[in-house]
């Protein structure tokens, strides 16, 4: 669940803040790695820059020197929080270039980039229209290629305007990350799209693209291209968000079929951002009215493995700076 940890924040327009000079660019050129020629696309946008971090191949980084004491700190087993079930995962909605505009008010208004946005009146929400839980609304604006995401989203008078905890805009041709210290619909500061497990690329046999992870505890730290923490320690054995895990090549996932052997595959090939805080191990998927794609007999194989099938590459230095 998102948290936001007290700041002050000097400037509240995106044109401003997100996408100024000051912002934090992509992280530093990282180790060789392999690289595949696909990447993903939904609504007809790629989503974000080849060499972005979400797409970028991490099975020949190194190992972080923290990797066993994290993985310690971290039991259970990997649990895919979704499935058949409509009101599990999260769900996303595509619109139209033209699609009209509402206004959105915002508690943590400092933080968030400021509407209008483009959100149909029936916008699917996480868990439901009655859900008491994170309410995620992701909004993916085609020919405009723009990645609208709300926390904690409810409609005013039918849709006509929108209240939300936090919120974020992520132009998807761009590998700027938003500003350090700053949250957005996800603890970390990252997307929450380009993590979601979708039916159309299991389907298709390949995930091109890192996943999204959460824990129950994290540390008071992250990893670009994370740029929020929510959390008050300093233990250095908690992950940091943005914390970049790999399942073991060593792991043997022979015995997987279907739709678990894609996820798993997609896991040694991309790994998974530590994203948010929540229960151990939990990874997400596609939600709402898709999730009749997914095979919960068939996920269920995922939950039999271990943490100890999953290491931490070294991806870049924690920093702790919270918004100025």
């Amino acid at each position: 669940m998102l948290k936001l940890v007290a700041a002050t924040v000097a400037c509240t327009t995106f044109a401003a803040c997100s996408f100024s000079s000051a912002a934090p660019q992509a992280p530093a050129a990282q180790p060789p790695s392999i690289r595949r020629d696909a990447v993903p696309i939904v609504g007809g946008c790629q989503i974000f820059p080849t060499n972005n971090p979400w797409n970028t191949d991490i099975s020949q980084y190194p190992l972080d020197p923290n990797s066993d004491a994290y993985i310690a700190a971290l039991p259970g087993n990997l649990h895919p929080d979704f499935g058949h079930d409509p009101h599990y995962g999260i769900p996303f909605v595509i619109v139209p270039k033209n699609q009209p505009e509402v206004p959105v008010k915002f508690h943590y208004k400092s933080q968030s980039n400021p509407g209008p946005y483009p959100i149909p009146p029936n916008a699917p929400i996480e868990g439901g229209q009655h859900a008491n839980g994170d309410r995620h609304v992701l909004v993916l604006q085609q020919g405009a290629c723009k990645l609208y995401e709300m926390w904690r989203a409810f409609p005013v008078n039918g849709g006509a305007t929108w209240r939300a905890g936090s919120g974020a805009i992520f132009p998807l041709n761009t590998n700027r990350l938003r500003p350090n210290g700053w949250t957005s619909a996800d603890a970390a500061g990252l997307p929450i799209l380009p993590a979601l497990v979708k039916c159309d690329e299991v389907a298709a046999g390949e995930i091109d693209h890192a996943l999204r992870v959460t824990f129950d505890e994290t540390q008071a730290g992250y990893i670009h291209p994370a740029t929020h923490f929510a959390s008050d320690s300093r233990d250095p054995s908690l992950p940091p968000m943005g914390l970049r895990i790999r399942m073991k090549a060593s792991y043997d996932i022979s015995g997987l079929t279907g739709q678990s052997l894609v996820i798993a595959t997609a896991m040694k090939a991309y790994g998974m951002f530590v994203a948010d805080n929540g229960s151990n191990w939990y990874f997400q998927g596609q939600g709402g009215s898709a999730a009749s794609c997914w095979n919960d007999n068939d996920l269920d194989q995922l939950k039999n493995v271990p943490s100890t099938a999953f290491e931490v590459v070294k991806t870049g230095k924690i920093l702790r700076k919270t918004a100025p």
